[in-house]
């Protein structure tokens, strides 16, 4: 059984917020907003009265500013902050469907300039008690309103992980912006005081030599040709959470369609011309790692 009530956080509200989940048996999740506001204690009052008065509570208000959590009502309960998906009531699918409401706005992400303590780490803390992993499973999240367009349902009805309220099917806001997502993590490192996680699994490793080279060789070998499998199939798996490579290629082959899936990764990154050529390098695979749950041995 994990948290459902962080000591650390300022109760707000009466402590009723939702209902049972109708999908307790899909892992459980995180899910990101920003408030679209200022941050500061007047924020947090403003905020959190306001949330309460239309009844669109999130089971938590982090200030990044100052480090300030609050909690609207236990973890285990659905919260109130998305729309439904049809007849799907998204507040109420997985295990744990943990909200985040941050002061801030969609266009200046927080991790740019946040605080992180350890009220922080304690919220870390009670996300990872419910075994939910430090991955973004549908990828990237939406850079402007334009782009909010990466809402993939089957992965929503499947993955455990965080997520951007950008990702979230039958929703439309692209909240919280272009976050750091590894930032998220690295501000509370497993197994460091107060950000749980002592008995997470380990993180899959992958050889970056061994990927680099899958990428010269595969291509030029008879289709499905793999140099090295399980390390390619890692990559492609991320690949295809940041939508840039369709799932039936996710093989272990590192071929064509994997070299143009990475570069576009690359580009995506900030690299261009021979930067962007497909071949993966210590930078770029550092930080797909990062967001999608593995390490790198260079």
């Amino acid at each position: 059984m994990g948290t459902n009530w962080i000591e650390k956080a300022q109760r707000l509200g009466d402590g009723s917020i939702g209902g049972a989940m109708d999908h307790p048996s899909i892992p459980g999740r995180v899910v990101w907003h920003t408030t679209e506001s200022g941050a500061g204690d007047d924020a947090f009052r403003s905020v959190s009265a306001h949330l309460i008065s239309v009844s669109a509570e999130p089971h938590l208000l982090y200030d990044p500013t100052t480090d300030r959590l609050g909690q609207f009502g236990p973890l285990n309960a659905s919260a109130r902050a998305l729309r439904n998906d049809g007849s799907t009531r998204t507040n109420r699918v997985g295990k744990v469907c943990i909200q985040i409401e941050v002061l801030g706005r969609a266009g200046k992400p927080f991790t740019a300039t946040w605080k992180p303590g350890p009220n922080y780490r304690a919220m870390m803390a009670a996300i990872r008690s419910w075994k939910i992993p430090d991955t973004f499973p549908a990828g990237r999240i939406a850079t402007s309103g334009a782009d909010a367009t990466n809402r993939p349902r089957t992965i929503w009805m499947s993955k455990g992980g965080h997520y951007g309220h950008a990702n979230i099917p039958g929703n439309d806001h692209w909240d919280p912006g272009n976050i750091d997502k590894s930032a998220l993590f690295e501000a509370a490192p497993v197994g460091s005081p107060g950000a749980g996680g002592g008995s997470t699994p380990s993180k899959p490793v992958v050889d970056l030599s061994n990927v680099v080279a899958a990428a010269r060789r595969d291509p030029g070998l008879p289709q499905g040709g793999k140099t090295h499998k399980a390390d390619v199939l890692v990559v492609e798996k991320a690949l295809v959470a940041e939508g840039l490579l369709p799932a039936q290629w996710a093989d272990g082959s590192f071929g064509s369609r994997t070299v143009e899936a990475y570069a576009s990764l690359q580009r995506r990154y900030g690299f261009s011309g021979a930067d962007a050529n497909g071949i993966p390098g210590q930078t770029t695979l550092k930080r797909l790692g990062k967001e999608h749950g593995f390490t790198v041995k260079a």
